[in-house]
């Protein structure tokens, strides 16, 4: 019995069961306590009426005015026969002078009652008397002469017993029609409770609490940020992560996503209705991995369920990673490289041609020695040395011919050095693969100035160039020219070129076809915006 009354269609129907009984039994005292006035005043008015009648009878009015004390048995009798005929419990006449001259107990007649007369005023009143005969609904109407001057008061009264039992009669009808009703309440209480059993999956009351429970404590437990939306795109949950990542405020709830977030790449990956898997997102502080997955009920769409995920720190270290890749790319290069070399040498000594070798190898350390040489009377950074030794060494690899501007002049410690690199390193790997497919000869050139207010960053290659109408494209998310084995970061490169860019108020220009030229200007007196790192 307790396991059942837990049950959350139980505990439902018998609360609107209990709301339902005391509902309709106050309703019923009130009915019937409104009934008990209705009555009363019935009554009273039926004893208004009976008095009425007995103060125009012209041999009460006869008899009152002339004080005849022989016809005062006569009075006595007309009052009894009335109150008999009526169902009245007393008929009593009394004079201006307050004095009875009927009344159903004889002893009380040639005697004044103790309270003036009301009538005075001419007027019927109404009410309930508590005298001699009991409790019961009365009438006082002045009695008037012939001359029509006033000669006494007629009180007429019908016992309270009369009004209960009248009641009582009555009420039996009306508790059928409330039972009723409440036979109607209990079924339609039962149905509804039904229906909210089957519009929660048969779920009972504390199971409900503890999958909300569960639910909020996982949704701000994960690392993962949760937002859902419903059809009109109005997010209805949201979870901490999100919001951090996000930069939301409290007041995100009830709100379309496209309204707090605004125009842009961010708002046209979380909206809308489609499935979206892995998609990446960059904004100013975070790398993101977004899903999205509509919610559909019965056929019908009810919003969309998406999942961010933070690859910030995954990136940085996926592209250190690459760096590392090139770096290694780059040694395994030089050592085939110089392994053929020592076999040419070893061959030219073998045949005793040992000046053959020495004037091989002065080429060689030339050769190389000119390019390091060149490089570092350019640029005095070891950062940006090292990278470009590094592509250099790649380029060599991939038949690309890889050239310093001489116009390159770059310091020892020159500002916005992370920057500098992030930008060259993602400029020079998207110039190799725009040249992969191209027939030589593959150029690649690099040009850096560091002049007193800014750092201008020059990358030109002679592959095929942009298509057409692709410029104002290029640096969204995702969007990538590349096919096949070259597509190595999923068109992420530039943008995030254009987000460093943009993080120090500088620009970045392209030029169109054939060949593509990337210029970037970094003012070297701008501060950073702040980027959290999660």
């Amino acid at each position: 019995m307790r396991r059942r009354i837990r049950r959350l269609s139980s505990q439902i129907f018998l609360a609107q069961l209990v709301i339902l009984v005391v509902s309709l039994a106050v309703g019923f005292a009130l009915f019937a306590n409104a009934a008990r006035a209705n009555l009363d005043h019935e009554y009273q008015s039926r004893a208004a009426a009976i008095a009425q009648t007995f103060a125009e009878n012209p041999s009460v009015k006869d008899c009152m005015a002339n004080e005849d004390p022989a016809c005062q048995p006569m009075l006595q009798d007309v009052a009894s026969a009335t109150a008999r005929r009526t169902g009245a419990s007393y008929v009593v006449l009394i004079d201006m002078q307050r004095v009875r001259h009927s009344h159903p107990d004889p002893e009380l007649i040639g005697k004044a009652v103790s309270e003036p007369i009301v009538a005075l005023d001419g007027k019927v009143h109404l009410g309930v008397n508590v005298g001699a005969t009991g409790i019961n609904a009365s009438a006082r109407v002045p009695l008037y002469s012939e001359a029509r001057t006033m000669i006494g008061e007629v009180s007429v009264g019908i016992r309270e017993s009369s009004v209960s039992s009248e009641l009582v009669a009555q009420l039996p009808s009306y508790a059928v029609w409330v039972a009723a009703v409440l036979i109607i309440g209990a079924l339609a209480s039962f149905a509804l409770a039904t229906l909210l059993k089957r519009r929660t999956f048969g779920l009972e009351i504390d199971e409900v609490a503890r999958l909300f429970q569960e639910r909020e404590a996982t949704l701000h437990g994960i690392r993962e940020g949760v937002i859902a939306s419903d059809a009109a795109g109005r997010i209805t949950v949201i979870n901490d992560e999100a919001r951090r990542l996000l930069g939301l405020q409290s007041d995100a709830l009830d709100r379309r996503l496209d309204e707090v977030l605004g125009a842009g790449p961010l708002a046209e990956a979380l909206a809308g209705d489609s499935v979206v898997t892995d998609a990446i997102v960059i904004t100013d502080d975070h790398c993101l991995v977004i899903n999205r997955m509509p919610v559909i009920l019965a056929g019908r769409p009810h919003g969309s369920v998406v999942t961010l995920q933070n690859r910030t720190n995954l990136e940085a270290l996926t592209r250190e990673l690459d760096g590392e890749r090139s770096f290694t790319e780059s040694i395994r290069a030089q050592q085939h490289e110089f392994s053929n070399r020592l076999h040419a040498i070893a061959g030219l000594l073998e045949l005793g041609r040992p000046e053959e070798a020495f004037d091989y190898i002065e080429e060689i350390r030339g050769s190389t020695a000119d390019f390091d040489q060149n490089l570092r009377s350019y640029i005095e950074a070891p950062q940006i040395v090292g990278l470009l030794l590094g592509k250099a060494a790649e380029a060599h690899e991939r038949g690309i011919d890889f050239t310093i501007s001489p116009e390159t002049r770059l310091s020892e410690a020159p500002g916005h050095v992370q920057a500098l690199t992030t930008i060259l390193g993602n400029l020079i790997d998207n110039a190799f693969d725009a040249l992969a497919e191209s027939r030589p000869p593959r150029r690649v050139g690099v040009r850096v100035v560091e002049a007193p207010e800014s750092l201008v960053i020059s990358v030109s290659d002679n592959g095929p160039g942009l298509p057409d109408g692709a410029i104002p494209q290029i640096f969204s998310n995702g969007y990538t020219t590349k096919r096949g084995s070259v597509v190595r970061h999923i068109g992420l490169g530039l943008s995030l070129v254009e987000k460093t860019v943009g993080r120090f108020d500088g620009s970045i220009t392209v030029s169109e076809g054939p060949g593509a030229t990337f210029t970037v200007v970094l003012p070297l007196t701008a501060v950073p915006a702040p980027q959290v790192h999660s």
